[in-house]
């Protein structure tokens, strides 16, 4: 059981967070909703996959992340000629020992970039399977377990590029979640070409939290409080996906507890104790779009994953809150408004003081 002293403070939570924020800011530029999604899957344990069309920050991003922490980093070149064992490792017989050695692979780091994970066969993507869902590796009949925290930053190309293969449903669903960098605006490119120009921000980029440090910050994400109704809402979401006429495969069990650890991650980055619906809704499209299936009949009609998700997440009814408190009963608070976005009834988006959490 992990003690108070094992963990840290929601203050110490958001204190570090907002010094890796700055850190990845000043190398991503104009992209805080990207630099906020890739530190919420960190902190709740999961792998991030970013998709989108060469040459708009992808690698970079991934750099940025792992280098913003001090911590064994790796990266994986994903090409065509991959093995699997040049991913896990391999065992190597050793004539002076006369005894098989095992060779450690690129997996066996705390934050492990897959570059272009879409080039390689499926055979070398499966590598990452076992990694990513039980944080160890087994090679002849020895299971090794990976260091912590671990965390898999994925890039890839959309796939209909040219000499991709389309990752499957399998390995899409141990991502945590999906997202796409974009383009620039005109500002935030005219400022890279001042910043990039000369030499790589990279470069200069320094550790600003330690791998102790940031195990405490998961650690205090998993004591965020998830209440009943809160917990049904996200079920309610995902199960409306599984019978959604427009989609062939729906959002699976692994999705729906995705979905919580990330909203639960999301209430520390915002300095509460525990877990809103808004923070669900915000989370339902990067985490649930990327594995679903659409039918034939929505991609006839241009209709994305993305988009069913969001329409999804109106349809669902919000939970209304429940004041709960250790000190004692509070009054009822008020029913949360048409909108569904949980916004109080001051309208400027803070919670009243008399309703603590759901």
């Amino acid at each position: 059981m992990t003690t108070y002293d094992e963990r840290a403070s929601l203050s110490d939570l958001t204190t570090a967070a907002e010094r890796v924020r700055e850190a990845v800011e000043s190398v991503i530029e104009g992209k805080p909703e990207v630099v906020r999604l890739s530190l919420t899957v960190l902190l709740a344990e999961g792998h991030l996959l970013i998709e989108d069309v060469p040459g708009v920050g992808k690698t970079m991003l991934a750099k940025a992340l792992a280098r913003s922490i001090d911590c064994s980093v790796r990266r994986i070149q994903f090409t065509p000629d991959l093995l699997p064992s040049d991913i896990t490792g391999v065992s190597v017989y050793d004539q002076q020992r006369q005894d098989f050695e095992f060779k450690p692979g690129a997996v066996f780091a705390q934050i492990v970039i897959g570059d272009e994970i879409n080039r390689a066969s499926p055979k070398a993507q499966s590598a990452l399977l076992e990694s990513m869902e039980e944080r160890q590796v087994t090679i002849d009949g020895r299971t090794y377990e990976l260091p912590g925290p671990f965390m898999v930053v994925a890039t890839q190309n959309p796939a209909e590029m040219e000499g991709t293969y389309p990752l499957p449903e399998a390995q899409r669903d141990r991502f945590m979640a999906r997202t796409s960098i974009g383009y620039p605006s005109a500002q935030a490119e005219l400022r890279m070409l001042d910043v990039h120009g000369g030499v790589s921000p990279l470069d200069e980029l320094r550790p600003v939290a330690h791998a102790h440090e940031i195990i405490k910050l998961i650690e205090t994400v998993r004591t965020v409080h998830v209440a009943e109704a809160v917990r049904r809402y996200a079920v309610d979401l995902v199960s409306a996906t599984r019978g959604h006429p427009e989609l062939r495969l729906g959002a699976s069990p692994r999705a729906t507890l995705h979905l919580l650890r990330a909203a639960k991650a999301a209430a520390a980055l915002a300095g509460r104790e525990f877990v809103l619906p808004d923070d669900v809704q915000q989370l339902a499209v990067p985490v649930l779009a990327h594995r679903l299936l659409p039918t034939t009949q929505a991609h006839l009609s241009r209709r994305t994953s993305e988009q069913i998700v969001a329409e999804t997440v109106q349809r669902t009814p919000v939970p209304t809150p429940v004041p709960q408190s250790t000190a004692g009963p509070l009054p009822p608070a008020p029913p949360l408004p048409p909108n569904g976005h949980g916004a109080p009834p001051n309208g400027h988006g803070h919670q009243q003081p008399g309703a603590r959490r759901l």
